[in-house]
C-alpha cells in the first residue's frame, strides 16, 4: 500500500511539470535560507561552547554611578583578582587579563600578534589544550611565553618541537617558549595567540595595582557547589569598600552563557545584546518557510478542479477518506523531500558568498547529527504543514456532485486562499519596509555631523622611537607635497580612552563631581590634523611652554560648567589647576549611536603618545602616499614594519552588525519575495485555465487585450492592497521598538511605506500579468470548441 501511495505520487508529479517545479523550487528556496540561518544561529548561540567548565565560568563587570546613570564596563582594578580568592568562599581560579599586541620577531620574519597577559590560573580556567609542554611551567620563569600553533608554523615551519626556543618582542625583549597551544575557533570571545605572565608584564606599571584603576579584565572559575546569588551580595561593594572613599562602584558576576548574545547593559541593568539577531533571523527562517509551504496548499488547493474527478472515482471504488488524505500527504512528503535534496545544494552553493556576507566559516556537514536531524524535521514539517489541509480539503470532495460536474469552489477554501496570498505579501512589505529602515538608519548616524573630518585621515600605532623621532619624522612627510599635517594623541579618535570621575570647578553643582569625562594627551597639531573645530578660545600652540597647565574641553564640557565662557576658567583634576584655553565643538566616538562624554584635551607628556595621525592633501594619490610614508617609516623606525589604517575604514567598521542586518535583512527580503511570486505565479496560471471558457467568450463578445489583462489582475491587486493595510501597522510597530535602541535615530517618513507598497503593487503585477497577456491573447476557439 505505501509503495502505491508512492507511485501514485510520482505519477501526479510527474504529470504536472509545471506545478511540481513551482512548488519543489519554492520550497527549496525557503529551506536553503531557513538551513543557512540556522547554521548561523548555531555558531551563535554554540559561542564559548569549547570549555568543559564553560557553567561556572565568568567575567566580573563594574557598574558605576556618573551624572546619576549606573554605567556598565567590562574592566575592573588590578588588586581585585588576588583579593576575590582570598576573601569570597566559592572562588576556585581567577585570572587577570590584558590585552595587547606586540611585534614578534625571529630573524628576518617579523610579524604583529594580538594576545594577553594573563596570570597562571588562566590555563585552567579555560582548559588550554596543550600540544607542547603543560601548565605547570607554563610560566616557570618572568619571560615564558605560550604561543598558539599557528604562531608556530608562521616561525618555525614544521618544526616539531620548539620548546625553549625564543621569540624577540618589540625588539627589546627576548620571550622563551614554555607551551604550544591549539589554535582557537572563531567562535570564541577571547581569541589569542600568545599569552605571557600578567606579573611580570604588571609589575613597574604602578596604575596596575590601585584599587582606583579600572585596567584589565578579571575572570573567575566558581566551585561546584559555589551559590552565585551569596558571591554577588558580597562582590556589591567590595572595590568600594577597597577604594576607602565615596565611590559608586558594584562589581557583579557575568556568566559565559551570556557573553556573546547578552552583553549590553543600561543603567546598569542587562537589556540583552545579539540575542535581539539570533531571535529576528530565526522569526525570519520560520516566515520563509512559511510562505513556501503557502504556496504549496494555495496551488495545491487551486488544482483542486482538476483532482476532483480522480479523487470521486477513487471513492465511488471504495477508497475511505483517511486513505486518501495519506495519499495527498504522501505527495507533499515527497515533494517536500526533493525539496530538501534540492535546498541542501542551493545552501552549498551559496554557503562561500554568505560565508563572506556574515565574515564566519559555517559549514554544511550531512555527518553531523543535528544537522540531519534539522534536515528530517524541516521536511516533515513542510510535508506535513503544507499537506494537511489540501489533503483534508481534497478528501471531502462527495463523489456524486463531482461525477456530475458540480464541483464548484467552496466558499470556506477560496477565502482560505486569499488570505494565505494576504499573508505571503504582509510579511514580504513588511521585510521590504524594514529593510529600507535599517539601511536608512546605519546611513543616518554614518552621515552626522562627527565634529572631525575622517576622509583622508590616516593613524598609526607609535611604536619603537616614532615619539622620539617625530619631528623628524613630521617634517619628512610633510615634504612629500602629499601630506598636510601630523600630530600626536595618546587613542584612537573613535575610541572611549582613559576616563574618569573628580573633576572640579568653581561654582559647580555638588552632584557634578560624578560626572564622566575622557582624557586624551594630544601634541598641538591635533586639533587642526583632525578637523576638529575650537568654538571659543584658542587652541595649543607649538613650542608654548605655559600651553603645558591649560587644557580644551568639549562643547558638552563647557555648558556644565554654567558660565557665560569657560575660556579662562580653571578646572581642578589630578589635585592639580588646568586653566581652559578652548573649547572644542562636540564629537562623536565610543557609541556611533548616543551622545558622546565630555572631553578634556591635555598638552601631551612623553611616553602618553600612542598613535599618530596623518593628514593627507585632498587630491594626493592615495598608493603613492602610503609608499612615501613606508619609506619615510623605514628610514626612522626600521625595525618595525609599516602599519596604518584610515580612519574612516575604522568609523564604517563600527556598524558591522547593523549592515549585516541590512545585508541578510535585503537578500531575505528579496527571497520571500520571489517565494511569493512563485506561488502567485502559479495561482494566476490556475486561475486563468479556470476562467478559459469566460475569456474565450468575452473575446468573441468583443474585449480587447487590456480588458481581459485587466479582468485577470484586479483579484489579485485587491489582495496586495489588503496586504499593504495589514503590514504598514506591523513594520510601523516593529521599527518604533527598534529604533528606540538608538538615541540617535532617523524620523520614520511616509514615503517609506508608499515605496513598499509601489513596490509589492509592481511585482504583483508583473507576476499576474504574464498569465494574465497569455490567457488574452490565448484563440477562443480553442477554449470553447466543446461548446
Amino acid at each position: 500500500m505505501i509503495k502505491n501511495y508512492f507511485k501514485i505520487a510520482w505519477r501526479n508529479l510527474w504529470g504536472n511539470k509545471t506545478y511540481s517545479f513551482l512548488n519543489i523550487f519554492g520550497l527549496a528556496i525557503g529551506i536553503a535560507c531557513a538551513g543557512l540561518i540556522f547554521l548561523w544561529v548555531e555558531d551563535e548561540v554554540n559561542f564559548d561552547s569549547i570549555y568543559p567548565n564553560k557553567d561556572r565560568i565568568y567575567y566580573i563587570p563594574t557598574n558605576q554611578k556618573y551624572d546619576g546613570v549606573w554605567r556598565t564596563f567590562n574592566s575592573t582594578p588590578g588588586p581585585l583578582a588576588p583579593a576575590l580568592k582570598e576573601e569570597i568562599p566559592g572562588i576556585k581560579r581567577v585570572s587577570r587579563v590584558v590585552p595587547r599586541e606586540h611585534l614578534f620577531s625571529l630573524g628576518d620574519n617579523s610579524i604583529y600578534e594580538k594576545g594577553i597577559y594573563a596570570d597562571p590560573d588562566f590555563t585552567d580556567i579555560f582548559s588550554l589544550q596543550f600540544l607542547q609542554g603543560n601548565a605547570a611551567s607554563a610560566f616557570k620563569d618572568i619571560n615564558s611565553i605560550l604561543i598558539s600553533r599557528k604562531m608556530v608554523k608562521q616561525f618555525f615551519g614544521n618544526d616539531t618541537n620548539v620548546i625553549g626556543k625564543t621569540l624577540k618582542l618589540d625588539n627589546t625583549r627576548e620571550y622563551v617558549i614554555t607551551g604550544v597551544i591549539k589554535d582557537q575557533p572563531q567562535n570564541v570571545t577571547l581569541n589569542y595567540e600568545w599569552i605571557a605572565a600578567y606579573e611580570p608584564f604588571a609589575k613597574y606599571k604602578d596604575w596596575m595595582h590601585q584599587w582606583g584603576s579600572n585596567s584589565m579584565d578579571t575572570y573567575v572559575e566558581l566551585s561546584e557547589d559555589a551559590d552565585v546569588e551569596v558571591i554577588n551580595k558580597k562582590l556589591n561593594g567590595f572595590i568600594q569598600e577597597k577604594i576607602g572613599y565615596d565611590n559608586q562602584t558594584s562589581a557583579f558576576l557575568f556568566a559565559m552563557k551570556d557573553w556573546r548574545l547578552r552583553g549590553r547593559f543600561e543603567n546598569g541593568k542587562q537589556t540583552g545584546g545579539r540575542i535581539i539577531y539570533v531571535r529576528l533571523f530565526t522569526g525570519i527562517a520560520w516566515i520563509i518557510l512559511l510562505i513556501a509551504c503557502i504556496n504549496f496548499m494555495n496551488l495545491a488547493t487551486a488544482r483542486s478542479e482538476k483532482r476532483a474527478n480522480e479523487v470521486g472515482v477513487r471513492k465511488v471504488l471504495g477508497a475511505e477518506k483517511k486513505k486518501l488524505v495519506i495519499q495527498f500527504i504522501t505527495e507533499a512528503m515527497v515533494m517536500a523531500f526533493l525539496a530538501v535534496v534540492i535546498s541542501v545544494l542551493l545552501m552549498q552553493l551559496a554557503l562561500p558568498q554568505f560565508n563572506l556576507m556574515v565574515e564566519k566559516q559555517l559549514v554544511m556537514d550531512l555527518g553531523k547529527p543535528l544537522h540531519l536531524l534539522v534536515l528530517l524535521l524541516i521536511t516533515l514539517f513542510c510535508g506535513i504543514f503544507s499537506g494537511c489541509y489540501p489533503a483534508l480539503y481534497l478528501s471531502s470532495f462527495k463523489p456524486a456532485a463531482v461525477l456530475k460536474e458540480i464541483r464548484s469552489a467552496k466558499g470556506s477554501a477560496v477565502f482560505i486562499r486569499k488570505g494565505l496570498v494576504v499573508a505571503q505579501f504582509t510579511v514580504s512589505i513588511v521585510l521590504i519596509i524594514s529593510t529600507i529602515i535599517v539601511y536608512q538608519q546605519v546611513q543616518h548616524v554614518k552621515n552626522r555631523k562627527l565634529g572631525y573630518n575622517k576622509d583622508h585621515l590616516i593613524t598609526m600605532k607609535v611604536r619603537g622611537d616614532m615619539e622620539k623621532k617625530f619631528n623628524s619624522i613630521k617634517q619628512d612627510m610633510l615634504n612629500t607635497g602629499m601630506v598636510e599635517n601630523v600630530a600626536l594623541n595618546s587613542y584612537e579618535t573613535l575610541s572611549i580612552g582613559n576616563n574618569g570621575s573628580g573633576a572640579t570647578w568653581k561654582g559647580m553643582d555638588e552632584s557634578g563631581s560624578d560626572i564622566l569625562i575622557s582624557y586624551r594627551y594630544i601634541s598641538p597639531e591635533f586639533i587642526s590634523t583632525a578637523g576638529m573645530e575650537i568654538i571659543e578660545g584658542r587652541d595649543f600652540r607649538l613650542n608654548h611652554p605655559g600651553d603645558s597647565t591649560r587644557i580644551l574641553i568639549t562643547q558638552s564640557l563647557a555648558k556644565l560648567m554654567g558660565a557665560e565662557t569657560a575660556v579662562g576658567k580653571d578646572i581642578r583634576l589630578f589635585e592639580k589647576d588646568f586653566e581652559v584655553l578652548g573649547v572644542v565643538r562636540d564629537f562623536v566616538y565610543g557609541d556611533m549611536y548616543g551622545n558622546s562624554d565630555p572631553v578634556i584635551f591635555f598638552l601631551n607628556e612623553p611616553d602618553y603618545a600612542f598613535y599618530m595621525y596623518i593628514r593627507m592633501s585632498v587630491n594626493a594619490n592615495i598608493q603613492e602616499t602610503l609608499s612615501s610614508l613606508q619609506a619615510i617609516m623605514k628610514k626612522h623606525n626600521p625595525a618595525y614594519p609599516f602599519e596604518y589604517s584610515f580612519v574612516d575604514d575604522d568609523f564604517n567598521a563600527r556598524f558591522t552588525s547593523e549592515m549585516l542586518i541590512g545585508k541578510l535583512s535585503r537578500v531575505f527580503a528579496f527571497l520571500a519575495i520571489l517565494i511569493s511570486c512563485l506561488g502567485l505565479f502559479g495561482l494566476a496560471a490556475y486561475t486563468a485555465e479556470q476562467r478559459q471558457k469566460e475569456i474565450g467568450i468575452r473575446k468573441v463578445l468583443g474585449a480587447n487585450v487590456k480588458r481581459i489583462v485587466q479582468l485577470l489582475s484586479t483579484d489579485f491587486l485587491k489582495l496586495v492592497f489588503i496586504a499593504i493595510g495589514i503590514a504598514i501597522p506591523i513594520a510601523w510597530w516593529i521599527i518604533q521598538h527598534w529604533l528606540t535602541g538608538y538615541a540617535y535615530r532617523i524620523e520614520i517618513s511616509w514615503w517609506v511605506f508608499a515605496i513598499a507598497g509601489m513596490a509589492a503593487i509592481g511585482i504583483a503585477l508583473c507576476t499576474v500579468s504574464f498569465q494574465a497577456v497569455k490567457a488574452a491573447m490565448a484563440n477562443p476557439v480553442k477554449s470553447l470548441k466543446t461548446e
